[in-house]
């Protein structure tokens, strides 16, 4: 195995079942945080589903940016024209497509507070502080670009220092800086990590006895810390980042060895498709339920609103497709700065 992990991924099929699974956790896990905080905030009042959101918070982002670097060394070695349009362009295309699709749905309600020039302002701030929920995708073009140009680099030195700058817990106020500080270890370990990651994969699908045994430690451990309120510390948050990737890396593949919860796998191959779409069901979804009320338990509220979310963002996707809006969910070749090419052997989960 090659310490970037070419090899080890090269040789992986299509796709990779347990990344799917890994992938579809993370989504539900990223659409049940802004569920539960939404609900709790809009009502005064916490649930039973915030005990599931704080056991998550060390790790929730973490493997996300892990998976989404896991691949990087099928790519990196392509000319610059093709990397950017496939590692930048791309997501910088849904990036602004979708921020202005939130950003007109809000827009009434920032008007209302501080007129509608002030509207006009916070569009055009949108294009340098992330806008919404969208961070993630605003963010991944900037470790794409870092990568590719820190090759020459000693790989050690990038990661220690990444590592620092995670247990430094920077708080500057723009989002950029800050979630870059606090991430790029993680999607810079992916890539460069990727072997041994499969490695620990191949050994759950092996032992499985084995890798409950550690998942079950690994969840004392957590949300001990998380209850002791030490998880945010220096270097602990480090560690339970990721031991807390690990942990969903094990659980991917053993949902996979048994094809259980089949709709988690369908979520991880989908998981753009959610991040990108789920903002408006979920918001539609809590509006009715909080002014309705209908149902009064806060947890069971936000459970429900967690699925509208991911349920209603793969019915957006779907109406999408056949009203034959597919420039939603997919970039039309005029935003193609490089030639189509036929797609490559491996497709990883997005």
């Amino acid at each position: 195995m090659t310490l970037n992990g070419t090899s080890a991924v090269t040789q992986r099929p299509t796709r990779i079942d347990w990344v799917d699974y890994a992938k579809g956790i993370c989504i539900v896990m990223v659409v049940m945080m802004h569920s539960v905080l939404g609900v709790e905030k809009a009502a005064g009042d916490t649930g039973f589903m915030h005990a599931f959101v704080m056991f998550a918070q060390p790790f929730r982002m973490p493997d996300f940016f892990l998976i989404s670097g896991l691949f990087l060394a099928v790519v990196i070695d392509r000319d610059w024209r093709t990397y950017l349009d496939r590692k930048a362009l791309h997501f910088a295309y849904f990036y602004v497509l979708w921020m202005t699709i939130q950003f007109g749905f809000k827009a009434p309600g920032f008007a209302a507070e501080s007129g509608w020039r002030h509207v006009g302002f916070l569009y055009l701030e949108s294009f340098i502080e992330p806008f919404g929920t969208l961070w993630f995708i605003y963010l991944l073009p900037v470790f794409f670009v870092v990568i590719k140009l820190s090759r020459g680099v000693p790989p050690l030195a990038i990661w220690l220092t990444a590592a620092a700058l995670e247990m430094a817990h920077i708080a500057t106020g723009w989002t950029v800086v800050d979630e870059f500080c606090a991430r790029f270890v993680y999607f810079y370990s992916g890539y460069l990590f990727a072997s041994y990651v499969f490695a620990l994969s191949d050994r759950s699908r092996e032992k499985p006895a084995l890798a409950i045994i550690g998942l079950a430690l690994w969840a004392l451990v957590n949300g001990g810390l998380v209850i002791a309120d030490f998880s945010h510390w220096p270097l602990i948050s480090l560690v339970l980042g990721f031991a807390g990737a690990g942990a969903i890396i094990v659980m991917g593949t053993l949902l996979a060895r048994m094809q259980w919860l089949n709709f988690l796998r369908y979520c991880g191959e989908h998981s753009i498709v959610i991040y990108l779409a789920f903002f408006l069901p979920m918001a539609v979804t809590r509006t009715l339920l909080l002014k309705t009320g209908l149902i009064t338990d806060i947890g069971t509220i936000s459970l429900i609103v967690t699925v509208a979310g991911v349920a209603g963002a793969v019915l957006i996707w779907r109406l999408a497709m056949a009203l034959r809006a597919d420039f939603l969910f997919e970039r039309p070749e005029a935003f193609w700065i490089a030639p189509k090419k036929a797609r490559p052997a491996l497709q990883p989960a997005e």
